[in-house]
């Protein structure tokens, strides 16, 4: 491992400790942290293949889920925070009437895990696509198993019942800006002169 991933790893694990001080809902959070132990694995285990950029991407989608665990994505206090620092609460802004902490959340999946893989158009936007579909198919398999409050506390629909519909196009989304911003970057004056 290179210092900058280690770096990186520890402030993640900083955060971690930071978001399991006095949880709210610890065995909603323990829930959701289980799928970024297995992340934070698969990471490890693929240590050799990733450079550092590549560790940057994927701990900052890990960072926007373990804040979002804390809170089981339909509390998180973002309007409190943009209050403080900007005077303006997002919700009232844009008259919300969910929390839309978990929309973030899947817009960065999309745009962290394209960063991430460096693959051609077509396949971030497959690649995203069907990791997002097997999720809300493991959320939809929870919801299934759980009782019902455990499951809504899990998978935060907030009352949308398109929210799985909604959280796979977000996600394609955020793959299909990176590609097109990556794009554009590989297509610039600038680059081609180097």
């Amino acid at each position: 491992m290179t210092r900058g991933q280690l770096w990186l790893l520890g402030a993640f694990g900083a955060l971690v400790a930071l978001t399991w001080i006095n949880p709210p809902w610890p065995a909603e959070q323990a829930l959701h942290s289980s799928l970024t132990a297995v992340a934070i694995i698969a990471l490890w285990l693929l240590r050799k293949r990733l450079d550092t950029a590549q560790w940057a991407w994927a701990l900052l989608f890990l960072a926007l889920h373990t804040i979002a665990a804390r809170w089981i994505y339909s509390f998180v206090p973002y309007d409190d925070w943009t209050n403080a620092v900007f005077g303006v609460r997002l919700s009232e802004v844009f008259s919300w009437k969910r929390n839309h902490f978990d929309r973030l959340v899947h817009f960065a999946y999309g745009v962290c895990l394209t960063a991430m893989l460096r693959q051609k158009l077509l396949r971030s936007l497959e690649i995203v696509l069907a990791t997002s579909a097997a999720y809300e198919l493991l959320e939809w398999a929870i919801a299934m198993t759980l009782a019902p409050q455990v499951a809504e506390a899990y998978n935060g629909q907030q009352g949308d019942m398109w929210d799985a519909h909604a959280d796979m196009a977000i996600a394609t989304l955020g793959a299909l800006v990176t590609s097109l911003v990556s794009y554009a970057r590989r297509r610039s004056p600038a680059a081609t002169t180097r």
